[in-house]
């Protein structure tokens, strides 16, 4: 029998603090005893994620470091990138284990000062938590949790890749408004957004580095990476489309066969007929993969759906939590998306 965990959430106010608690109260062995906020502190936490009204009867804290870990076992991370670095050394004490959902330990630290363009004050290592490629997070006390953005494009290439038989791959994905966080922006405005779409950061954007990261390190001689991201006027989800370029040719069968394989036993990964839908993955924790071979051009186009507050943040970072601590991987992230 599993015994219960304590779970402590720094930076609780926001979309992934929020979606943190909705899950874990599905959760059957993880209690959450604090979340903190500094300009919250004192409020209760459902006065600022009201859909938590009668099941989370708790206040936020202004918290330490020390003071949190102390009351827990699990922590997450969730305050903005650079803010992490500052934080998580403090965690990290043997007992407690840490899950950051910033980006500031998802890159090698000469990287990540080069993308971000800021001093990383406390390199550590981490293993980079996307599960379905690294299973070595079972048994860490540290885990830095993926990029939204670079899950799905990750999770639609990495089979082919994997097989060496990538030449280059270029992804568009689109993301719904809650990606760019709970404080209003003139794009997240609504006569902005609604009855449109907006490409940012065309060859520029932060995630291309994880995606690159993590591709290159399935085949060290594919580095022809592109990524394009878009915002649509829609809450919640990211469809990304990868044109993968590939050096021979692949039937339907043997396609759908590379990923079935390289996905065997990874619960939340759907490879499907068809195109995937943002509202087939909705408020859960699977990512969608279909494809369609383009043989005149030895492309192969693959989509895949996730949520992006789910697998693409807080659900991701849970189940990285079940792993750490010896659950199974679904506990409290088993459910069905919302439809329509």
């Amino acid at each position: 029998m599993n015994d219960t965990i304590n779970v402590g959430i720094i930076g609780g106010s926001g979309y992934t603090g929020g979606e943190l608690m909705r899950l874990l109260l599905n959760h059957p062995y993880a209690n959450v005893v604090a979340a903190t906020s500094r300009r919250l502190a004192g409020k209760d936490i459902c006065d600022t994620h009201t859909h938590l009204r009668g099941f989370l009867d708790m206040k936020f804290e202004d918290l330490s470091p020390d003071k949190i870990k102390d009351r827990c076992d699990v922590v997450f991370v969730a305050v903005p990138h650079g803010t992490s670095m500052n934080i998580v050394p403090q965690l990290l004490d043997g007992n407690t284990k840490v899950i950051d959902l910033s980006a500031d330990y998802r890159l090698k630290t000469d990287v990540f000062e080069q993308v971000y363009n800021m001093r990383h004050t406390n390199p550590i290592d981490a293993v980079f938590g996307l599960v379905e490629l690294h299973p070595e997070v079972t048994g860490e006390m540290f885990i830095s949790n993926p990029g939204c953005y670079p899950t799905g494009a990750i999770l639609s290439a990495a089979p082919l890749v994997a097989a060496g038989t990538v030449k280059s791959a270029i992804f568009d994905s689109k993301s719904g408004i809650s990606g760019a966080g709970v404080n209003p922006s003139i794009t997240s405005h609504y006569p902005n957004l609604a009855e449109n779409i907006q490409a940012y950061k065309l060859t520029t954007h932060r995630h291309r580095a994880e995606i690159f990261q993590e591709l290159n390190y399935l085949d060290n001689e594919l580095t022809n990476i592109s990524f394009t991201p878009h915002v649509i006027p829609s809450v919640r989800g990211i469809l990304t489309t990868a044109h993968i370029f590939i050096k021979s040719i692949v039937s339907m069968d043997e396609l759908r066969s590379i990923y079935t394989d390289f996905y065997k036993d990874k619960p939340f990964v759907r490879i499907i007929d068809g195109i995937p839908s943002l509202n087939a993955v909705r408020g859960s924790n699977f990512c969608d993969i279909g494809f369609e071979v383009d043989e005149l051009n030895n492309r192969v186009v693959v989509v895949s759906a996730i949520d992006n507050l789910v697998k693409g943040a807080s659900g991701q970072a849970i189940q990285n939590m079940n792993l750490m601590c010896g659950f199974d991987e679904t506990e409290g992230l088993w459910m069905a998306a919302v439809a329509p």
